[in-house]
Formats: C-alpha cells, structure tokens, sequence
C-alpha cells in the first residue's frame, strides 16, 4: 500500500457536544445530591432516611434532566422544520434573490464571484433547498 493512499481521518469535534452535555449534567447531578444528603445528615436524620433523600435526589435529578434535553430537542427540531419552510417558501417566490444569497455566501467564503456564481447555480440546479 503506497503512503498516499487515502484513509478515513478520524475527527472527535462532533461529538463535543454530547461530552459537554455529558460532563455538565454529571457534574450537576453530583453537587445537587450531595448538596441535598449533607443538608439531610446535618439535621440528624437516620442512616435510612439519608439513603432514600439521595435515591429520590437522583431520580428527580435524572427525571429533570431527561424532560429538559427532550424540550431543547423539540424546540431545535422545530426552529430547523420553520427555517426550512421559510427557505422553501423564499425559493419559490424569489428564486433570483435566493441565488445572489447562496452566491454571496461563497463570495464571502473566498471564492472569486464567478466562480461564486458557478457553484450557486450548480447547487441550486441540483438540490435548491440542500
């Protein structure tokens, strides 16, 4: 095998949001219990009602956690679905001024303007919404 062989890199950045989430949460999670049994064995309460605080800290935890990530999913999911209405309702009605955007975009992106114009006009002719 040559060394110039092409080979799949491998690229981690995109799960940085999933670790960040991940470490945030983990990191809530533990400082809430424990901030919640100090506070239950300061008052004097018995070994078993300490447990039972930190089980239901933790499960109210996780509970709270998993209805707040499903709502952010909800709410991006339906930003992207009204943006992409948005978008396909303005290529309908103005597909000129749709094609100077996206040609503008590569324009901004360093391309020289024609060859910025090329690629908004192959794009569009191919997949206009993509």
């Amino acid at each position: 095998m040559s060394r110039h062989s092409r080979h799949p890199e491998l690229h981690r950045s995109d799960r940085v949001g999933w670790l960040r989430a991940a470490v945030l949460g983990a990191n809530d999670g533990i400082v809430s219990v424990a901030g919640l049994v100090v506070g239950v064995a300061a008052s004097g309460a018995s070994a078993s009602t300490i447990l039972a605080t930190g089980v239901a800290g933790t499960v109210a935890g996780a509970m709270s956690m998993a209805a707040g990530e499903y709502v952010s999913v909800q709410t991006q999911a339906d930003t992207e679905e009204a943006d992409l209405a948005a978008e396909k309702r303005e290529l309908h009605e103005d597909p000129h001024s749709e094609l100077e955007e996206l040609s503008a975009i590569y324009r901004h992106r360093g391309l020289d303007p024609a060859l910025a114009r090329q690629v908004a006009e192959q794009l569009t002719a191919h997949d206009a919404l993509g």
